[in-house]
């Protein structure tokens, strides 16, 4: 079994929804990523999402936005919601293309600063083939291959699962050898590097760690 982590840009605007141009165009909110989405039989699609920022704000756009059906957030500065939207050509076409192929669908999906999105799918040669068939006939997204190897479920899930701010952020506390022995960095001095507020990067770090202790427990334990 192989992967292919693959960028998807929608062909016009910064999202493939009117939702997540708003969105997207928002200051005060950031999108992180997508854990579940679906195309529901009566055209809408199930989505659960993943941001940080002011979930008021977040709530303005949802009510105030005709292509909403309803929606559900739950968190402070970051927090998850479950929304039912209408369907746009970019979503419809993006769905409708994996479920073709015959891949599986890595999540989360990722959101990127310029509004494309990263996406991993699982699939063996000639599944890969069809994605690439069908999706170089669509013209409502593009997309280009970031990288491609043999699936591994451990560590490499782990990296992808990470936006792209942690993954610098992670980077940026090794380099600086924030997690060495004695400890050689501290939260000022990577937010000095990559351009944030200590407490920024020590909610960041949080989360990196999570994961990782997340990750390296047993999904049950006795």
């Amino acid at each position: 079994m192989r992967y292919v982590t693959l960028r998807l840009s929608p062909a016009e605007g910064q999202g493939f929804h009117p939702l997540g141009e708003r969105l997207c165009d928002e200051p005060s909110i950031r999108r992180e990523a997508i854990h579940h989405v679906e195309l529901l039989d009566d055209g809408t699609v199930l989505l659960l999402a993943e941001a940080v920022g002011d979930r008021e704000r977040y709530e303005e756009i949802m009510s105030s936005s005709p292509s909403v059906v309803e929606y559900m957030a739950s968190g402070t500065e970051r927090w998850m919601a479950v929304s039912r939207l209408d369907s746009s050509e970019s979503v419809r076409q993006v769905l409708e293309w994996t479920h073709e192929a015959e891949v599986v669908v890595e999540t989360p999906m990722l959101f990127q600063p310029d509004g494309s999105q990263r996406m991993t799918v699982i699939g063996d040669q000639q599944a890969f083939e069809r994605l690439f068939r069908v999706g170089s006939g669509l013209g409502s997204f593009t997309f280009d291959v970031v990288e491609a190897g043999e699936y591994d479920p451990g560590t490499e899930r782990f990296l992808r699962s990470l936006t792209a701010r942690q993954q610098e952020v992670l980077s940026t506390a090794v380099d600086l050898g924030y997690y060495r022995a004695p400890r050689q960095a501290t939260h000022e001095d990577v937010a000095a590097a990559v351009d944030l507020s200590p407490s920024t990067v020590g909610a960041h770090l949080r989360k990196i760690e999570e994961r990782v202790f997340t990750s390296m427990l047993p999904t049950e334990r006795e």
